[in-house]
């Protein structure tokens, strides 16, 4: 799709910025409960707790025991954050001095479907990344979620820019989806080349 010029920037957390792999939570939790990791994935689903839990409308314990059931395995609420924090990989190659640079030309933010458990964990690990954006909007904080409009229409409010004026990069097609649908502009974060190729085309790299 065809991008203007935007007056502020917003940027998904994971896969874009932080590299993250949920295949590694099932096989550390495989490994903790003597089971089949593709068992594991299989039985998983992003559900009502699921969502709950990125909402801040539950809270790690009650999340873990949700999983106990859905996943029919008897983990501590010990072992079951040791795998949920296993999904974290690295900063994303690059894009720490990609941010640093745009940031001398356009406000960042941040917004990120996370938990209260994976914020404490990768917040303060990824903090270099973090020092980039004006405001990192975290769903466990604000009570909402992407893809849903409301979500949207909160960060428009408290950024205070035209929602068209906002440019947002998502690696989910779902969440970008919702985005347009609420008016912004949005990419789709489909390689690693995708942010970089797009914030050069709109003069937002300086040499």
């Amino acid at each position: 799709m065809a991008l203007t010029a935007p007056d502020a920037l917003l940027f998904d957390i994971g896969n874009v910025i932080i590299d993250i792999d949920f295949k590694r939570a099932f096989a550390r939790w495989a490994e903790l409960a003597r089971t089949d990791a593709a068992a594991l994935r299989d039985r998983f689903s992003m559900d009502a707790p699921y969502r709950q839990h990125e909402i801040g409308a539950i809270d790690a314990a009650a999340y873990f025991a949700s999983l106990r059931a859905s996943l029919g395995i008897d983990l501590t609420d010990a072992q079951f954050l040791e795998g949920w924090n296993a999904i974290f990989i690295a900063e994303a190659p690059g894009i720490s001095a990609l941010l640093a640079r745009a940031a001398t030309r356009i406000p960042l933010y941040g917004f990120t479907n996370t938990n209260r458990a994976h914020l404490a964990w990768w917040k303060p690990r990824f903090a270099g990344a973090m020092t980039h954006f004006r405001h990192v909007f975290a769903s466990c904080e604000i009570g909402l979620r992407k893809p849903d409009a409301a979500a949207f229409a909160h960060i428009v409010r408290e950024i205070d820019v035209p929602a068209e004026r906002i440019l947002f990069f998502d690696d989910t097609l779902e969440n970008v989806e919702g985005a347009r649908v609420s008016g912004l502009q949005a990419l789709h974060v489909r390689s690693r080349d995708d942010v970089p190729e797009t914030l050069a085309a709109l003069g937002l790299q300086p040499d």
